[in-house]
């Protein structure tokens, strides 16, 4: 138990001695978005809890073959860490990026935020799936 005690403290921004990392260096480190992504016959969608963040803060990009989400969870009241008895949350910036495993439409893309979960639907591209070719007759 002591080493998962250890190691859930070190996850955590904890050293050995149980103190926390200054501010400073846990600020810099972004924390990584968890997803979910289906295909439907038309669409991908990629799901992902956004509880406490705003649409201002939200960031997503779609660019080539991959779908980038960034954005920041920001805290309303600041309290000081040795108040804290758990602190579990994550608060600050926070960055995913998917790639994309079948062709999409870019330009149709729809996100929406509902009751703390983002919706990102991204239509595939349609495309012929047969395509009749016409045989010349070439001449000798």
């Amino acid at each position: 138990m002591k080493f998962l005690n250890k190691l859930f403290r070190t996850e955590m921004g904890e050293d050995e001695t149980g103190l926390t990392e200054s501010s400073e260096e846990t600020n810099s480190v972004e924390g990584e978005l968890a997803l979910d992504v289906f295909q439907t016959k038309d669409d991908l969608v990629i799901k992902s809890t956004m509880a406490g963040v705003k649409p201002e803060d939200l960031d997503i990009t779609i660019a080539d073959d991959q779908v980038v989400i960034r954005g920041e969870r920001k805290q309303e009241e600041e309290t000081k860490g040795e108040d804290y008895l758990v602190q579990e949350c994550y608060w600050g910036s926070f960055y995913r990026a998917f790639d994309l495993p079948v062709e999409v439409d870019v330009d149709k893309a729809i996100a929406d935020i509902k009751d703390g979960i983002l919706t990102l639907t991204i239509p595939k591209a349609s495309r012929s799936r047969t395509k009749k070719v016409k045989i010349r007759q070439m001449e000798e």
